[in-house]
């Protein structure tokens, strides 16, 4: 059953169309996703959707009933009430419910007292009552306040932060209690935009997990290519040539979508060859009376040739990283560093190093101290004991999710860009605005007009043209669109100097992030290596804890791996051993797996080659050109043959390889 309809919709902004013609059906159980760059209109949509955009033609249906629960990126919400309260009356027809319940119970008490009414009355009255009590119960069942407490929990709110009135919270958190409310009401179709915007990484687990289970509707845009992945099963994507639909999620996506490019581009080109043919065959016998009909049967060939839609490249954010001045070997020196607001103590006093080259993904729940820390390190905020020292020669960019707001909103993209380096060579200054799709007459628009993501561009831009060889950057992909995101995380792998950045993007730690610095209980724990080896290492840690929570003396240990509130700070002898163990236990994982997943990674790697060139060679077959030189016809059908015998060799010999690698990682799992 279709939940909403758009039929033929058209939207303009001014004289700019947003849409033209767009349908689309969004039924129960639905899981899109909603892709394109920004300012193409992914936030427009939902807000039709969701009923609070006006259109311009067509139709939008809603069923009856359906409730449509909505989650912008920003959005102003007032104090007054206690966190708890907002999400418990957020559900439609609660308030109802206790105000008609309030009435019918002081009918019945009136009605009781006076003893004018016959017992008909009192018993419909009394029924009335009891239906309301059991409606409410029904509610309760399923709009209670464990499941609201539940969900909080999930979404990183600490014991007691449900009372708390909204107008103490920050903005992020604020945000984080409107997505409760929302998953709390349940609504038929739960559109989000950009929800993992202001959550950290164990939140954004626990919201993945959640919206795996959830059987309504869910429409979704996110930069997250992972968290993008994991939800959806249906692509809507804002092309250029209109909005298309593919089947499956992101990765089938861009399948799909190189796929319809390569056939595009084949038939265009077979056609392109088939009207130079015509076209030289009419060039030659024109002028000759006794080819007149030949003549004209290939022109009016040539007039009903059909032409190939080819797509047009977007333009993606691209930029490339200049050498940078070779940096000192300990780039940052952090000795007993304290800080402290009030009495809350964020750090009693760390110690940590970052060495020239590495790239440090800072991770950690909301709340702990990750910006606090970034923005000590890069001067913007005092520290009240011990000591940063910043190595020699060191030349330090920082970037902010709050710098985008900073901008003078009355220079232009150019002028922005330009003063953050002078010295700059205006071509150099034009070739960055470029590079991060400023062009043309776009460098002289005013940043005022800019949308949120194209704010963050310029920003990024004003930071990278003059980088230096110390980044520092919070939540660097934040605003962006999914396309600018990968953009700038395969932008940062090129740059040779050190990288220190705080992010909840998944794809952006894994793809960058060579050491993990995980803050969490006034401490900084130290991972020299990727988040995936991470993640492994807290897991063992957590089935350690599962096996035997006291640890072996007597102190019950957190379920999350973390050090108990009534145990001392590890020292360097604790760190060094438990680094020697899990340096042991990534030797140990990688001497019995690592043959077996290199044989497993070259088959696969052989046999898509074999397969892409039997894709190529299928789709020459299919040329009827091909059938007319019997040459390249007979060498066509021998490879083809040659590398299908291949590929029968290969793929019984990968299913072995991959069942010999599962066996091997259940046994070591068992085994560790």
């Amino acid at each position: 059953m279709s939940l909403v309809v758009l039929d033929e919709v058209t939207l303009f902004f001014a004289d700019r169309m947003i849409f033209d013609g767009v349908s689309l059906r969004l039924g129960h159980g639905d899981k899109v996703g909603l892709i394109g760059p920004n300012g193409s209109g992914k936030t427009t949509l939902l807000k039709v959707i969701a009923g609070e955009q006006e259109i311009d033609d067509g139709n939008v249906t809603r069923a009856n009933g359906v409730r449509v629960g909505w989650l912008p990126q920003d959005l102003a919400i007032a104090g007054g009430r206690s966190l708890i309260e907002m999400i418990l009356s957020s559900v439609p027809g609660r308030a109802e419910l206790d105000t008609r319940l309030a009435q019918a119970e002081a009918a019945l008490e009136d009605a009781s007292k006076g003893g004018g009414a016959d017992d008909e009355a009192l018993l419909e009255l009394a029924a009335r009552v009891g239906e309301l009590h059991e409606r409410i119960d029904h509610f309760e069942r399923f709009f209670g306040e464990h499941e609201a407490l539940a969900i909080l929990a999930g979404l990183g709110f600490s014991p007691g932060d449900e009372k708390r009135d909204l107008g103490e919270l920050s903005g992020g958190w604020k945000m984080r209690g409107v997505l409760a409310g929302l998953l709390f009401q349940r609504p038929d179709v739960l559109l989000l935009d950009e929800p993992t915007n202001h959550l950290d990484l164990p939140s954004v687990a626990w919201f993945s997990e959640f919206l795996k289970r959830w059987n309504g509707c869910t429409v979704l845009i996110s930069h997250d290519r992972e968290f993008l992945n994991e939800q959806i099963k249906r692509v809507v994507s804002l092309e250029l040539e209109g909005v298309r639909t593919y089947t499956g999620n992101y990765e089938k996506y861009v399948e799909q979508r190189a796929e319809e490019e390569t056939i595009l581009a084949g038939k265009a080109k077979n056609l392109a060859r088939e009207r130079e043919r015509l076209q030289r065959f009419v060039d030659r016998f024109r002028a000759q009376a006794n080819k007149a009909k030949a003549v004209q049967s290939r022109i009016k060939a040539l007039d009903r040739m059909e032409d190939v839609e080819t797509y047009e490249k977007r333009n993606v954010m691209r930029f490339s990283f200049p050498p940078t001045a070779r940096a000192v070997a300990d780039v940052v020196r952090i000795e007993g560093l304290k800080k402290a607001y009030g009495d809350h103590i964020v750090f009693p006093g760390i110690d940590l190093t970052v060495r020239r080259g590495e790239k440090i993904g800072i991770i950690g729940v909301n709340g702990a101290g990750k910006t606090t820390l970034l923005r000590m390190i890069a001067g913007e905020l005092p520290h009240d004991g011990g000591a940063i020292k910043i190595g020699g020669g060191m030349e330090v960019g920082y970037y902010a999710q709050h710098h985008a707001d900073t901008l003078d909103l009355t220079a232009t993209v150019y002028e922005v860009v330009q003063r953050a380096s002078p010295e700059t060579a205006p071509s150099r200054v034009r070739s960055i605005c470029g590079a991060f799709m400023f062009s043309g007459d776009d460098i002289d628009k005013p940043v005022k007009v800019l949308s949120g993501g194209e704010k963050a561009r310029v920003a990024l831009a004003r930071l990278l043209v003059k980088p230096g060889n110390l980044l520092l950057m919070d939540e660097p992909t934040n605003h962006l669109d999914l396309a600018s995101s990968e953009s700038l995380a395969a932008s940062l792998v090129t740059y040779d100097g050190t990288l220190v950045f705080v992010s909840h993007n998944r794809s952006l730690i894994r793809t960058l992030a060579t050491k993990i610095w995980n803050v969490e209980d006034r401490r900084v724990d130290i991972y020299p290596g990727t988040l995936d080896e991470y993640m492994y290492s807290m897991a063992q840690r957590r089935l350690a804890v599962a096996a035997d929570p006291t640890g072996g003396d007597g102190a019950r240990r957190d379920p999350r791996g973390a050090v108990p509130a009534k145990a001392a700070v590890p020292t360097r002898d604790d760190d060094k051993q438990r680094k020697r163990r899990e340096a042991e236990l990534r030797q140990k994982r990688s001497a019995k797996l690592g043959p077996l997943e290199k044989l497993v990674a070259q088959l696969e790697e052989r046999i898509s080659v074999i397969e892409a060139e039997q894709k190529a060679r299928s789709a020459e077959l299919a040329d009827p050109a091909v059938y007319d030189d019997a040459t390249r016809r007979k060498k066509l059908l021998g490879d083809y043959q040659t590398a299908q015998d291949k590929l029968d060799e290969l793929n019984p010999r990968w299913e072995k390889a991959m069942a010999e690698l599962e066996a091997a990682r259940a046994a070591f799992t068992d085994e560790a």
